[in-house]
């Protein structure tokens, strides 16, 4: 039996070098292929239910920026009705956690936040702008801008409490028609392929017809 030394041209280590690089960028293209998939899928719960950006604990996702976002815009009245939705355990741990964001973001605070907080004179911690033009001006802007977090959130796999494979491993959320079009899409890029580079196209006489 022949032997081989390891790194020569007949060693098992140099023919896997010299594997066929397709073979090797398969895994990864069914690998984002998927994780596109997943990501529609996601998106497209979010569209067809809408309720889940209403839900109470999604504050606890980022309370500084829903304070930011959402509370500087209610009224009282508002704010007294979101707590009676929420009950009282749910209203004391959003104001528990909030307080305790507020008070980490004093003691360490983040250089590209664009809010520096600071403690008030009645012993009160508030947020500051660092730049105006990044606030949101409105109460449709806040609640835009929370929305598209988290929707986000949600897209990456952020929420650890919802069940993502009721989601992830169903076809109920696929778009049949968007997946015909990529696919029509494909094949047409597959098709301008073969009149690429040297030589005519199978079929072509090279006299035109006009």
């Amino acid at each position: 039996m022949p032997h081989f030394a390891a790194g020569s041209p007949g060693s098992q280590s140099s023919m896997a070098v010299r594997a066929n690089p397709a073979e090797l960028a398969q895994p990864e293209l069914e690998m984002r292929k998927k994780h596109t998939i997943v990501k529609n899928r996601r998106l497209r719960y979010l569209e067809r239910r809408p309720e889940y950006f209403d839900e109470a604990d999604l504050e606890l996702a980022d309370p500084l920026l829903y304070d930011r976002l959402i509370r500087r815009f209610q009224t009282t009245d508002e704010r007294e009705r979101e707590g009676r939705e929420r009950g009282y355990t749910g209203s004391l741990e959003a104001d528990l956690v909030r307080s305790e964001a507020k008070l980490e973001a004093l003691k360490h605070p983040d250089p590209n936040s664009p809010i520096v907080y600071r403690r008030a004179a009645d012993g009160s911690i508030t947020g500051v702008e660092q730049d105006g033009d990044d606030r949101a001006q409105t109460k449709e802007e806040g609640l835009e801008r929370w929305r598209d977090f988290v929707a986000q959130r949600f897209v990456r796999g952020g929420d650890d409490d919802f069940d993502y494979a009721t989601v992830d491993d169903t076809d109920e959320y696929d778009d049949r028609d968007e997946e015909a079009r990529n696919d029509l899409e494909a094949y047409l890029k597959g098709e301008d392929a073969q009149f690429i580079g040297a030589g005519k196209p199978v079929g072509e006489t090279g006299v035109q017809d006009f």
